[in-house]
């Protein structure tokens, strides 16, 4: 069985991780800006005030982009560049960059899908208490309804959150990235149920001021457990594994998903948090679970296992030596298969792969060029692990590459490769890799021609 006919290819990247401008225009500080001056934090120093300066080259960005043939361009918008402090006075030039850039991508021919919110939290609203106010879900409703009355005149898919589970679990429960706090593992709960609540009044807002039929969905981190084998026993094992919420972090599927798309937390974490749950107010479920359009979600790589003699999942370790990308994450194509089975089966929503790429050690070679070939290998083996579950009958939807370009890769810096485009940090120069050119082809025979190189 082949992709469906209306199937979304695209790419996708972040705002603070490509915009650059970080101080011009009015914008606010985000606790990224406040993160990166803090020394020690990022690899040698490197901050996203410059990036890839898209800012100012956004409409050679949508060029390059044309010439790959995307369909859609997945984008985040950056809080305090339309709401320096994160509320109250809106920064008209701030909203008119993304006007512009939403206008050059439709003239193009692509179909912009907007995240609200990828990382840059507002530094103004960090010292009002970030996530752990009560007040920070308004904050983020009203921050939706500026964005939505802006652009939804043109715009009609929409993401509300970026990976909640790096957000708060590498910002909050560890200090690995922005704002760079520990806190106690309550005030970590109390954070997700903020966080989920922002999500569900930030839907509300969409469906209520939308100006055009939205298309809505989130996107959260998807990791999965894969069966070792095919054997009853191993998938369902795999199965459990996967949405089980067994251990005292906040990064498994199911504490994310389950109040969006069912309605409720997994009482296997409600029982194990007991002691550590803030208070739930009445309708706060109600709130949270909004219907959704698609269930998106970003993957890289998974685990694999076996049933035990209790039937419980046994992980494997990685084997020495497995093929890994720069980033030294495990190449796992086969856990993509079923990472789409296992979604679509739970929460019974269209699949829509919001992130999927490898890190690279690119250059520009003698010629000229940008040769990737582990790129393309990689995408192609994952591609086809996603055809096999469409064959399945898994109702995929999209797939967006990460990234569109090279750009700042958080706590990395710039060590980082993850894009269809080469950016030469000290000249801005934007490089198509091989990986580009053959997903053109990809997305021209709609993933009939993956195995083309």
């Amino acid at each position: 069985m082949s992709f469906r006919k209306d199937f979304v290819w695209g790419a996708a990247a972040a705002s603070y991780q490509i915009e650059g401008a970080a101080f011009e225009d009015g914008k606010g500080l985000s606790v990224w800006d406040m993160y990166c001056r803090q020394e020690g934090r990022i690899f040698e120093g490197h901050t996203g005030e410059v990036a890839c300066d898209h800012y100012h080259r956004y409409a050679e960005d949508v060029a390059l982009m044309k010439q790959m043939g995307l369909a859609a361009y997945r984008l985040s918008i950056c809080w305090p560049r339309v709401l320096p402090a994160g509320v109250g006075a809106v920064n008209a030039k701030g909203l008119e960059f993304y006007d512009r850039l939403v206008d050059e991508l439709l003239a193009a021919g692509i179909e912009p899908w907007v995240t609200l919110f990828h990382w840059d939290y507002p530094y103004e609203l960090y010292c009002r208490g970030g996530w752990l106010s009560p007040e920070s879900s308004d904050w983020f409703a009203e921050y939706t309804r500026v964005v939505v009355d802006a652009l939804s005149d043109r715009v009609s898919h929409w993401m509300t959150l970026n990976e909640p589970q790096c957000f708060i679990g590498l910002g909050h429960d560890d200090d690995m990235h922005a704002p760079g706090v520990k806190l106690g593992f309550a005030e970590v709960l109390r954070a997700c149920h903020n966080v989920l609540l922002s999500h569900g009044k930030a839907v509300q807002v969409i469906r209520a001021h939308g100006k055009k039929p939205s298309i809505v969905g989130y996107a959260p981190v998807a990791g999965v457990v894969a069966p070792a084998t095919n054997d009853p026993a191993d998938v369902e094992a795999a199965r459990r594994a996967t949405f089980a919420v067994d251990e005292k972090n906040i990064i498994k599927n199911a504490w994310w998903s389950d109040p969006v798309m069912l309605g409720h937390y997994p009482q296997d974490g409600l029982e194990l948090f007991a002691a550590e749950m803030p208070p739930i107010a009445d309708g706060d479920m109600e709130t949270i679970a909004q219907p959704l359009d698609f269930y998106g979600g970003n993957h890289y790589r998974g685990l694999t296992a076996h049933a035990g003699p209790d039937g419980q999942a046994v992980i494997h370790k990685d084997a020495p030596g497995c093929p890994a990308t720069a980033f030294k994450w495990p190449v796992t194509p086969e856990c993509f298969y079923w990472l789409a089975k296992f979604l679509y089966e739970r929460y019974e929503k269209p699949i829509v792969i919001t992130e999927n790429g490898m890190a690279n050690v690119d250059w520009v070679s003698l010629d000229g060029k940008v040769h990737d070939p582990q790129r393309i290998d990689y995408t192609a083996r994952y591609l086809k692990q996603l055809k096999r579950a469409v064959a399945d009958g898994v109702d995929v939807a999209g797939y967006f590459h990460w990234s569109l370009m090279d750009n700042f890769e958080w706590a990395e810096g710039y060590s980082q490769r993850f894009g269809l485009v080469h950016v030469d940090y000290a000249t801005q120069k934007r490089t198509l890799k091989d990986s580009a050119l053959w997903y053109r082809d990809v997305i021209a025979s709609n993933g009939e021609d993956i195995d083309g190189q």
